[in-house]
């Protein structure tokens, strides 16, 4: 290999890039309405061309709404060739672009575009307990209770202000318990906080939700109210959760990939009930620890979720670890399967979620939370070489370059977990195994090796053969 070669999803310039892309007979247009980390690998994409336009706005720029709302009809796609603004076959777009565009759009057989119509329904902390617990209550009763013990993964959970009177009842049955409040659409530990009387949310109460008579009030804000983990698995006295990544790319039928790498999320601070008011103890949200006094930006809050494994295999055993790894996939499907009939299913659309998952003393995976749009700006170099490589392997599943035969169960670092049905991995990938194990194993590899870019060179090869034959 000449030293000016790179291999596919290496960051290349324009000159170095291939002039054709599989799309017809042209490069495969992309547009991105956020500048961070999968700006970089769309840019560096072999083939693909960013489309100029108004909505590829830096993530840290507020677009002017009356601009956003102006863009509905240029969204309206063509095939003539043309670079126009509305020209595009791929496009990362944010939330608030897609809520604005998606009713008016029209859009072409080839093209994707990220999120789907109402992901929220999963991913705001009120709707995805909804859902949950109804599912939850739809298994108890056509399969029994037992069944329904597969959703036990998530706290003791209540919406306020319309739950508010129930919760006082539960809290009323299980004093001196520490409960938590979280915004139901807030992100990055914003307006959480931890409590264990109710005459310390009185204020906040008054504050928020008291009636008033005046009918110009706003909505009060909605809330979640858990009952707090109060054991949770500690490593050097730290609490930690696990960032997981899963890629939906169906709904209908509910189509799921697994992501191998992600990374565990420490708090600064040793762990204790003592300080419940203290954030950089029971908060591990990046944002918040990085404002710690003793935060160290080198060193960060983070292992790599390969590094989580090791450890926890060391101490606990192979088998125990598995069993807890392959709750977090029971955590993924259930959650999942909640809305699949409530999500608007879309074949242009695609979902990249970040799952959060916390473990107790007992290794048992808890579901803290899911986001529709995981952050994609890297702390350091080895969160930088995680999403990229995370993202460009996003870009080899929906394969716009049509390179491989859509019967993969491995993408790179993506595994097939779901496919209207669990998938069982193949006799020659039996990694995070035991030795000598034979029998069929789920094909979820979260935690283990991830040489992603040898497995991408031996596919790509591997399709290219399968479909010349």
């Amino acid at each position: 290999m000449s030293k000016g070669t790179k291999v596919p999803g290496y960051m290349q310039g324009k000159g170095s890039r291939n002039p054709r892309g599989i799309i017809g007979d042209r490069e495969i247009r992309y547009k991105c309405s956020l500048q961070n980390t999968i700006l970089d690998v769309l840019r560096g994409r072999p083939g693909w061309q960013e489309v100029p336009g108004q909505n590829n706005i830096p993530q840290n720029v507020q677009a002017n709404p009356k601009q956003q709302g102006q863009q509905s009809t240029g969204q309206q796609p063509s095939n003539t060739g043309k670079s126009g603004d509305g020209d595009w076959d791929f496009y990362w777009c944010d939330r608030e672009w897609l809520a604005q565009n998606y009713d008016t759009m029209f859009l072409y057989e080839h093209q994707k575009i990220l999120h789907f119509r109402n992901h929220y329904e999963l991913t705001r902390k009120n709707l995805m307990v909804k859902n949950l617990k109804r599912l939850k209550k739809q298994t108890e009763r056509e399969l029994g209770k037992a069944e329904g013990q597969s959703f036990e993964f998530f706290p003791t959970t209540y919406e306020l202000p319309s739950e508010y009177h129930i919760f006082v009842e539960e809290f009323k049955k299980n004093p001196g318990i520490i409960w938590i409040m979280k915004p139901a659409a807030r992100a990055q530990g914003r307006g959480i906080f931890l409590f264990r009387r109710l005459k310390d949310i009185t204020d906040w109460k008054k504050g928020e939700y008291q009636p008033l008579s005046d009918p110009n009030r706003e909505v009060p804000e909605t809330y979640v109210v858990q009952r707090y983990i109060e054991n949770p698995y500690l490593i050097g006295g730290r609490k930690f959760d696990v960032r997981v990544y899963v890629l939906v790319v169906s709904y209908n039928p509910l189509k799921v990939w697994l992501y191998r790498s992600g990374f565990a999320r420490f708090s600064n601070t040793r762990f204790s009930l003592d300080s419940i008011e203290d954030t950089y103890v029971h908060l591990t949200n990046v944002a918040i620890q990085k404002n710690a006094p003793d935060y160290d930006p080198d060193k960060g809050c983070k292992w790599s979720t390969q590094q989580l494994r090791k450890y926890l295999c060391a101490k606990h055993g192979v088998e125990a670890v598995k069993n807890a790894f392959k709750g977090i996939d029971n955590i993924i499907i259930k959650s999942l399967q909640s809305v699949q009939k409530i999500i608007i299913n879309d074949k242009h659309c695609f979902e990249m979620y970040g799952y959060d998952v916390l473990f107790d003393s007992d290794l048992k995976p808890w579901l803290i939370e899911i986001n529709a749009s995981p952050s994609l700006t890297a702390s350091g170099k080895e969160d930088y070489d995680l999403k990229f490589g995370l993202l460009n392997d996003v870009l080899n599943v929906l394969d716009l370059e049509n390179r491989l035969t859509g019967k993969e169960k491995r993408i790179g670092g993506w595994d097939l977990l779901w496919e209207d049905g669990p998938i069982l991995a193949d006799d020659g990938n039996m990694e995070c195994t035991p030795n000598g194990t034979t029998a069929s194993i789920p094909n979820s590899f979260l935690g283990c090796h991830n040489d992603r870019k040898r497995q991408l060179r031996e596919l790509f090869t591997a399709a290219q053969s399968i479909k010349k034959s």
